[in-house]
């Protein structure tokens, strides 16, 4: 690896759906436990969803559309802000783990990738360009990140485009409450090449490491099935349909016990503490977990007061989009566009996500 190369983002793009889905949509839905109908009321289930996840509407895509369009549309937005010619791409990687579903169908449709499927509709005519998706469960467009930082440092690659994007409205199990969680969305990062002063002078260079400062990485095997595909919780359900089933609760208790680690073993890569992080961005999961999991990250340095600025949440109004979630804010925070959180230059950005695997990734990444 290069240590003279540097990854940067050079872009962002985003695709929020234009379809609010409120928690009242629910109001009507049975919802079943163990294949019986939960005679809890509605009210008092979206009230308990709500408290804990911190959700109060979500986005769907339209019956017209599937993950490649969205993909698309965020990697457009991507291109036109950064003002990047399509054609001088080395890669573009997208995050997904379920390809195009169809309207009224969970059948998953992965051939050709969902990054091929990109290219084309961007009309890229560069073979060089080389498209490939990834699934690694929700960290799975952090986990590409990391992967387009090793190309770079590698020197093989000058400029990659990474995608995440996701359609989970079309794999939820309506009569499983869990499923209120999950959204539909898209986001995309250009993460450029620049290199050190000394090595090469002139534009695009840095006298000190910018960009992406470290990584790390983990998957808890044995822990695998919290997050699986299986039939509906509804018994009257005649379809074999297969539907995102998640243990909601084993997720929570693992990712507040084991992100925290992760989130260490990046910083200390980079020989940084939680003090010098400027923001914390968090998978939007579930809230009340992605504060847990910011408290024990503070804990793990002997801090009990968390800065308030410190973590922006997307959560209440996007809910949970997957590989979406962390592009998309950071498309927001970058443009100005979230609450009043932005990123100045020389900021330190702290990523992290979980997800089905189990897997876990955390970035540190310096604003350039």
């Amino acid at each position: 690896m290069n240590q003279g190369i540097y990854s940067i983002i050079t872009g962002t793009g985003s695709y929020i759906p234009a379809e609010i889905i409120p928690n009242e949509h629910f109001l009507k839905q049975d919802f079943y436990e163990d294949k019986k109908k939960i005679e809890t009321p509605n009210e008092e289930i979206i009230r308990k969803f709500e408290e804990i996840t911190g959700i109060k509407e979500r986005r769907y895509v339209q019956n017209n559309q599937v993950t490649s369009d969205i993909a698309y549309e965020a990697a457009k937005d991507c291109l036109e802000s950064s003002q990047t010619d399509k054609e001088s791409l080395d890669y573009i990687i997208v995050a997904n783990n379920y390809g195009d579903v169809r309207a009224g169908t969970t059948i998953p449709d992965l051939v050709p990738s969902i990054a091929s499927r990109v290219k084309n509709k961007l009309e890229i005519e560069n073979p060089k360009t080389i498209a490939y998706d990834i699934a690694f469960g929700c960290p799975g467009w952090l986990q590409g990140v990391i992967q387009a930082d090793y190309y770079i440092k590698s020197g093989d690659a000058q400029k990659i485009l990474v995608i995440g994007a996701e359609t989970l409205s079309r794999i939820k199990d309506s009569y499983d409450r869990d499923s209120m969680i999950f959204a539909d969305g898209a986001g995309a990062a250009l993460i450029e090449a620049r290199y050190n002063r000394s090595i090469v002078p002139g534009i695009r260079t840095s006298e000190e490491p910018v960009g992406i400062l470290s990584h790390a990485s983990r998957t808890d095997s044995s822990l695998a099935r919290l997050l699986k595909m299986d039939k509906s919780l509804n018994p009257e359900y005649k379809n074999n349909d297969l539907f995102l089933r998640m243990e909601g609760h084993e997720v929570f208790e693992y990712g507040v016990k084991t992100v925290r680690y992760v989130v260490k073993e990046a910083l200390d890569k980079a020989g940084l503490s939680i003090t010098d992080v400027n923001k914390v961005l968090l998978h939007q999961a579930n809230e009340r977990m992605d504060r847990k999991i910011l408290e024990w990250v503070y804990k793990l340095y002997g801090i009990k007061d968390i800065p308030e600025y410190a973590m922006p949440m997307t959560i209440s109004w996007l809910g949970n989009s997957s590989v979406a979630t962390l592009p998309t804010m950071l498309d927001l925070m970058l443009k100005g566009k979230l609450n009043n959180h932005n990123i100045k230059n020389n900021d330190i950005i702290l990523f992290s996500s979980i997800g089905a695997g189990m897997n876990i990734n955390a970035v540190v990444y310096k604003n350039a």
